[in-house]
């Protein structure tokens, strides 16, 4: 009989968040592969779970790959846990997943924290739709063309962020969409968890008083909605991608230029000429 893969949920900053079926699942497999051996190893400690563990991460994924898949093979079950919320988001989780379905194994899930939830509801930012960014581009000019393309489509944001980028992220923001809603989780669920709120520039100013020598530690997650976006993100190439995105997420095209325009305040006509220009338009995108 087969093993089988469980994905299993872990806590995004407080151990005491951990859940019962995922203490259950940990004690009961035979292996656990984690993105940080070191952190889960923190969690199976509190909880004297005794399990073996191997690494699965970026770097070595194709090769643990294979070797987590023999286990299965072999009968024996395996947990799959990332650094903290749920693996397979933002981290090389998915390609095992995939393997493992694709050879037949069953790959099932433990629900864990998840910090993109946790930080939209502590924002107070009313988001019955809103995009999932994951980690943003480390180089400032692919960052800025995403956000320039993704603000202009209007839909509310939620983005991870590295502590020594997150400053850079809000002068950005504050440059393409002055009068947005931000809302900056930090250290979540944590001892020092905060969440800064106001527009780009005003949040910028809060966490650059907090950490006065320009270093700003812990873990970040934004969420950001609402706000005309600025010139800069209203480029024809910027209008043409935000169509092209609500397009891809079931919109249709007229729905899509109407959202576009509410957004930016570009008018439909302007919007249209963007989307029909095949030097500026995604080629997959009718016209």
């Amino acid at each position: 009989m087969s093993g089988v893969l469980y994905l299993v949920g872990t806590p995004i900053g407080n151990l005491e968040d951990i859940t019962l079926r995922a203490l259950n699942v940990l004690r009961a497999v035979k292996l656990v592969a984690a993105e940080d051996t070191r952190q889960v190893r923190k969690l199976l400690q509190r909880y004297q779970v005794a399990v073996a563990v191997t690494s699965y991460g970026q770097h070595n994924a194709r090769f643990k790959c294979r070797a987590i898949l023999a286990e299965l093979a072999q009968g024996r079950d395996v947990a799959l846990v990332s650094d903290a919320g749920m693996p397979g988001i933002s981290d090389p989780g998915a390609e095992l997943v995939a393997e493992a379905r694709r050879q037949g194994f069953l790959v099932t899930c433990i629900p864990g924290p998840s910090a993109a939830v946790a930080a939209l509801a502590l924002s107070g930012i009313a988001a019955p739709t809103w995009w999932f960014l994951g980690f943003l581009p480390r180089r400032p000019g692919p960052r800025r063309r995403l956000l320039s393309k993704v603000l202009a489509a209007g839909t509310p944001l939620v983005a991870f962020e590295a502590p020594h980028r997150v400053l850079d992220l809000l002068a950005d923001l504050a440059e393409l969409a002055p009068e947005a809603q931000t809302a900056l989780a930090r250290e979540m669920t944590k001892l020092h968890e905060e969440v800064l709120a106001g527009t780009p520039d005003h949040v910028r100013q809060q966490l650059a008083q907090r950490f006065p020598d320009g270093c700003p530690r812990g873990e970040y997650t934004l969420v950001i909605a609402g706000g005309t976006p600025a010139r800069a993100a209203c480029s024809p190439g910027s209008l043409a991608d935000a169509v092209h995105l609500r397009v891809a997420s079931g919109e249709s095209i007229s729905q899509a230029v109407r959202h576009v325009a509410e957004a930016t305040g570009v008018s439909r006509q302007t919007i249209y000429k963007a989307i029909r220009d095949p030097e500026v338009t995604d080629p997959a995108l009718p016209r």
